[in-house]
């Protein structure tokens, strides 16, 4: 009984001084809350349209302006300029005013009349890769369907019906579509990977927070029981922030979820504990109150890097490949898009769920064994 009362007795004390502690609650409750509204917002648009272009219109010919129509009536690009030198464009390009060009060589309808060959030669930004997508897009739908029509009038002129053209120029049609992002958005693409390491950078630094206070009043050193209520506590928030973001940031942004609601339940029962225990150590190794926050803050941006959705892993250096699971984002994040966005069974994340309970569990073990270690003496 006398367990079970301080096991009760920390739980709601830890609760109380979270919650207690502006810090804390900052970082536990109000970062979760304020980043689930205003990181998706930056990418609400989804997909890049209306990319600013330039037309080098190098033939005055019927079949070049045709183009020029076809390119300005595109959403994926905007025609601001349109110009017969080069250089104009290019420097219309180095000064950011437009996003890349296409020239239209002088001889374009002159081959096309003749069956040759054309080459229409279209320059993004390639530092800008979603722009620069567009821009080759948008004038290779505009180019391509010139082309169709073209080649469709040929058929026609040779005796085929409209059908029979339509048939000849095309037997197979191809029909592209994405499973698990039909928009093919930036958005439905980043923030269901970055909320998993908001959730832990979050929680991290709000548990380590705590910790560290209690480290620097002597009240960490406590036995077992004290430190399964502490412990509990921290998850209870970290599951609230959990569903939040499951069951109702995706879904306000419309972001594609939902595929495995149990899967992502069972994710969510292990990774928060990971986390958790993961603070409880940080908080013990710093041992004050501020630098746990201020280490922590600046590793979001590599664990992003190291945690297989931006950057290949198997492109990592070796040693990266195996630290890289220390951080219970890593296998978060990876079931996490498998469960939640691809709907995939649980068997399929099995390891990555076997990962974060062995974290879990050492992590537990190891603040357990420190705090009954300090406590001993």
């Amino acid at each position: 009984m006398a367990r079970q009362s301080s096991f009760v007795r920390s739980l709601t004390g830890t609760l109380r001084a979270a919650f207690g502690d502006v810090g804390v609650l900052l970082l536990l409750v109000g970062a979760p809350v304020l980043y689930g509204f205003f990181y998706p917002w930056f990418y609400a648009d989804e997909v890049v349209q209306r990319v600013p272009v330039a037309v080098v219109q190098l033939d005055g010919s019927g079949l070049a302006r045709q183009t020029l129509r076809f390119a300005q009536a595109s959403p994926r690009i905007a025609v601001t300029l349109v110009t017969g030198d080069e250089a104009a464009a290019q420097q219309a390009l180095l000064r950011g005013e437009v996003m890349g060009y296409a020239v239209l060589p002088p001889d374009f309808k002159r081959k096309v009349v003749r069956s040759e060959k054309v080459v229409v030669p279209v320059y993004a930004n390639g530092a800008y890769p979603l722009v620069a997508k567009q821009v080759q897009y948008g004038f290779a739908e505009a180019v391509g369907t010139v082309s169709a029509g073209i080649e469709l009038k040929r058929l026609g002129a040779s005796g085929q019906s409209s059908l029979q053209a339509a048939s000849s120029r095309s037997p197979v049609n191809l029909q592209l579509q994405a499973l698990f992002n039909p928009t093919e958005g930036y958005g439905s693409f980043v923030v269901a990977a970055v909320a998993v390491l908001i959730l832990q950078q979050t929680l991290l630094m709000g548990g380590a927070l705590l910790v560290g206070t209690w480290r620097e009043r002597g009240e960490a050193a406590a036995p077992a029981s004290v430190w399964l209520g502490r412990l509990l506590a921290l998850c209870l928030i970290g599951w609230l922030s959990g569903l939040y973001y499951f069951g109702w940031i995706f879904v306000w942004h419309d972001f594609p979820r939902g595929g495995n609601p149990l899967g992502a339940l069972a994710l969510l029962a292990v990774f928060v504990p990971a986390v958790v225990g993961l603070s409880a150590l940080l908080g013990w190794w710093f041992a004050s109150r501020e630098r746990a926050m201020q280490v922590i803050l600046f590793t979001s941006i590599p664990l992003a890097f190291v945690g297989g959705f931006s950057w290949p892993a198997e492109a990592l250096p070796t040693a990266l490949q195996w630290l890289r699971w220390l951080s219970p984002s890593t296998a978060g994040i990876q079931a996490s898009l498998r469960l939640n966005q691809a709907g995939a069974p649980l068997q399929a994340a099995l390891w990555y769920l076997s990962v974060l309970l062995a974290l879990a569990l050492c992590s537990w073990l190891a603040v357990l064994w420190l705090g009954r270690r300090k406590a001993g003496r």
